[in-house]
């Protein structure tokens, strides 16, 4: 992933931020922008086959249900490093170029698990663990805190963590972004991912307002929801992210990732995605150490169009099984 974001070294002090309070975001440019991604053509054929394989490289293949247990985790990890049946690999001419999704994503208490699993398939997917009171992030600091650590200590190199809503509906930047500094420094040297959980923002220009503050404070990448709330990743919450990290870009130097998460489903919505990461950002930023997507299904349906691709017709449900 990016540079080491807890040795950032930052061109703000947090006393410096009353520009924040005076930001706007037009909304209805925001609107007219998303509009225009959503009424894109998707790519066909082979083109279409090579960026659903693109597609799988930036997935965090998650599971965050009450009911995980080992063998579902175990059975994920596997999932995670062999994400296309072989064959269809093969007919694509590409079983040798070690495709795997990019990260696998579980709750603290399953990580252990999944270092095991992934160390017993002979893989270096790095675990992710959803952190901090996950997904409403209303528990006390000093217990968000702890749950980064023993999720590090447990070999999670990737942590992502949501933040406290509250502070960003009643205007505490200073105390988001003390607050995000202490996640940074917690998480030690694994990946800090911060969730902002947009849905429950109230505004695009609160969203764009806590990207930067994230941004500043030393998060690694930006993530749109925890996938629990009501809305999740949208295309307008997108772009007005995406300019946040474009803007933080041409102030710092410093390059952040971007995650959307929750309601990406379908192959089609998986490349509707990376349009937008390269029509905002650049194909710089299409890579897995700075984009991702997060989701638990998608993978499902892009196996299933790659095999239509391959075989000219679309799979049983028992024709790709999770494992």
């Amino acid at each position: 992933m990016g540079g080491r974001s807890g040795q950032r070294v930052l061109p703000w002090r947090v006393r410096d931020l009353s520009w924040i309070s005076k930001i706007q975001v037009n909304q209805p440019a925001v609107l007219r922008r998303a509009e225009q991604i959503q009424a894109r053509r998707p790519v066909k054929k082979e083109w279409q086959a090579a960026w659903l394989l693109k597609a799988v490289t930036f997935i965090d293949l998650t599971t965050l249900s009450g009911d995980d247990t080992p063998s579902n985790v175990q059975r994920l990890c596997y999932k995670a490093k062999y994400p296309i049946r072989e064959d269809l690999l093969k007919a694509l001419n590409v079983h040798d170029k070690g495709i795997t999704t990019a990260a696998v994503c579980v709750y603290p208490a399953r990580v252990c698990d999944a270092v095991k699993a992934l160390k017993a398939a002979g893989c270096d997917i790095p675990v992710a663990s959803v952190a901090t009171g996950f997904p409403a992030g209303q528990t006390h600091l000093k217990t968000r805190l702890e749950e980064i650590r023993l999720a590090v200590e447990d070999g999670a190199s990737e942590i992502d963590v949501v933040i406290n809503r509250t502070l960003v509906l009643t205007g505490q930047w200073e105390a988001l972004y003390d607050e995000i500094r202490q996640f940074r420094k917690a998480c030690g040297e694994a990946h800090l991912k911060t969730i902002l959980a947009t849905g429950e923002l109230g505004s695009l220009t609160n969203v764009y307002k806590a990207s930067m503050v994230a941004m500043m404070a030393g998060s690694d990448f930006i993530k749109t929801s925890t996938g629990k709330e009501s809305v999740n990743a949208t295309f307008p919450v997108a772009i007005v992210m995406l300019r946040a990290i474009r803007d933080f870009f041409w102030k710092t130097g410093n390059k952040v990732g971007f995650k959307p998460a929750g309601g990406i489903r379908s192959a089609k919505d998986s490349l509707a995605w990376l349009s937008l990461i390269k029509e905002e950002l650049g194909d710089e930023w299409l890579k897995p150490e700075l984009f991702r997507i997060g989701a638990s299904t998608l993978l499902a349906d892009i196996e299933r169009q790659i095999y239509h691709h391959v075989t000219g017709r679309y799979a049983a449900y028992h024709d790709l099984p999770m494992s």
